[in-house]
């Protein structure tokens, strides 16, 4: 490509040129240093954050530098997530931890971006708190990281660039992938629910769907590289198809091609064997999709079905959209379509206004679905969301009722989770085990681990695994081939 007449507009043609020009810091830095610059990325939140981070990765190592395992690092860059206020102290504590390595020239750069920077105050904090930082950018322009750090190599002063609202899908990035047989998608953006405890639909945006034929090119790509997992992501993927974003505007939805639809072609794409994908909101789970799921042998036997409360009155408060009647009347119907699904789920204790009888309620869901994986979270207070302003139970009382349902949820799902031992299953082997000497481990289709004997020769293969001994959330096998 030829750059030396003027920037290009377009993207990613125009990241390809700031990658190119940023080629001068590394040759100088090589001659002056006798290595290459490294960078290290931190990643905080969800599975859609981290497949950010992959691009990250893969356009810092366009560029020239290569990764750090630590916080040594020429260039620092946080992924932040904003979803719980544990996530927004993580980060906090780790630049402060930062300055002193900055002061000492350990650290040349600090980068932030991710969902916590599309929110004004917590910019304004960074900026008056942290003015070592030298780039912040949000979800939105993720992508200009190049442009963006070659602003601040080439600049005076740190920049800080974070749009409101989103002008366009760049994808075709570089990444670097953690694996070499699975990888993530992303089907869509955003988030149109707004629930009332929930900062995403105003640090994501709205949805918007990428086209599906961008979709399936970027499968096959993957296939022919050797994949054979894909995870198809978005905030909420049963409702792709509302709103097809192209390279610059949105495109009016096509009532005809929604996300069972896309489902099926994926499946079609020849090299792949394994499809997941996440997160299905409750009110969006149509028949057509369970269908899918029962007539497609690719599609994993484990579905993410956040239901957040059992109680029907905290449910039409979070602005959920179902009851928990209408949430156990679904579960019945996956488990009649496939029988041995494996179903995870999100349970949220401290909800303003929860009573006991909500609680019970939540329990009462968690025993009759009998999940195999429950992720449980206290409420967290988000600035700007509804749920912020009402007001709020006891710290104490909150911290009571969650170890009452954790309880339960560790009774639950070892009980579910363990109901294949000794039976033989298919496992994709996904690295060696840290822990246990001559064994690798791997995730069954519907997700669960399995440790079993063997070498990093598997790595990347399915295996025929018997499953001798269930350890709650995870099994001890052998291979059975």
């Amino acid at each position: 490509m030829d750059y030396s007449f003027s920037v290009p507009e377009k993207e990613p043609d125009r990241q390809n040129y700031f990658m190119d020009k940023c080629h001068d810091f590394v040759e100088t830095y090589i001659n002056d240093n006798g290595k290459k610059p490294t960078y290290h990325v931190e990643t905080f939140g969800c599975q859609m954050n981290a497949r950010d981070s992959e691009k990250l990765s893969g356009i810092l190592e366009t560029i020239g530098f290569t990764e750090s395992e630590n916080e040594d690092a020429d260039f620092v860059i946080f992924n932040t997530c904003t979803v719980r206020e544990n996530a927004n102290q993580k980060l906090y504590g780790h630049l402060g931890n930062l300055k002193k390595k900055k002061e000492q020239g350990i650290i040349r750069y600090i980068g932030i971006c991710g969902c916590m920077m599309q929110q004004p105050e917590i910019v304004q904090h960074i900026k008056e708190s942290y003015p070592y930082v030298d780039i912040i950018f949000g979800t939105f322009n993720f992508y200009k990281m190049a442009e963006l750090l070659y602003e601040r190599i080439y600049g005076d002063d740190r920049v800080i660039e974070v749009p409101s609202e989103p002008t366009v899908n760049v994808e075709r990035l570089p990444e670097k992938k953690k694996y070499s047989f699975k990888s993530g998608v992303n089907i869509m953006y955003g988030c149109n629910n707004f629930c009332t405890y929930c900062i995403v639909p105003y640090v994501r945006g709205r949805e918007r769907s990428r086209v599906p034929e961008d979709i399936l090119s970027e499968v096959r790509d993957l296939a022919a590289s050797g994949m054979i997992e894909i995870m198809l992501l978005g905030q909420n993927v049963n409702s792709y198809g509302v709103n097809f974003m192209g390279d610059s505007e949105i495109i009016s939805n096509n009532p005809e091609y929604g996300f069972p639809e896309l489902l099926s072609d994926v499946c079609k794409i020849d090299g792949i064997k394994r499809v997941r994908f996440m997160t299905s909101h409750p009110k969006d789970l149509s028949d057509k999709l369970i269908s899918v799921m029962k007539d497609n042998p690719k599609i994993c036997h484990q579905l993410h079905l956040p239901v957040q409360t059992g109680s029907t009155q905290l449910l039409k408060k979070m602005n959920r959209h179902y009851t928990k009647e209408q949430y156990l009347e679904l579960v019945d119907k996956i488990r009649a379509a496939v029988p041995d699904i494996s179903l995870s789920t999100d349970v949220m204790i401290g909800f303003p206004g929860e009573t006991e009888e909500d609680i019970q309620d939540t329990m009462d869901v968690i025993k009759y679905a009998k999940f195999d994986q429950v992720f449980t979270f206290i409420y967290s207070r988000r600035t700007g969301t509804p749920a912020a302003e009402w007001e709020q139970l006891p710290e104490s009382l909150v911290n009571e009722r969650f170890q009452r349902v954790l309880s339960l949820v560790h009774e639950v799902t070892a009980e579910s989770s363990g109901r294949f031992e000794g039976q033989v299953h298919e496992v994709l082997v996904e690295d060696i085990n840290t822990h246990l000497d001559g064994y690798v481990t791997g995730r069954m289709s519907n997700n669960i681990l399995v440790h079993f004997p063997g070498d990093s020769s598997m790595i990347g293969s399915i295996r025929k695994v018997r499953l001798n001994e269930s350890r709650g959330f995870y099994y001890l096998g052998e291979t059975d081939d």
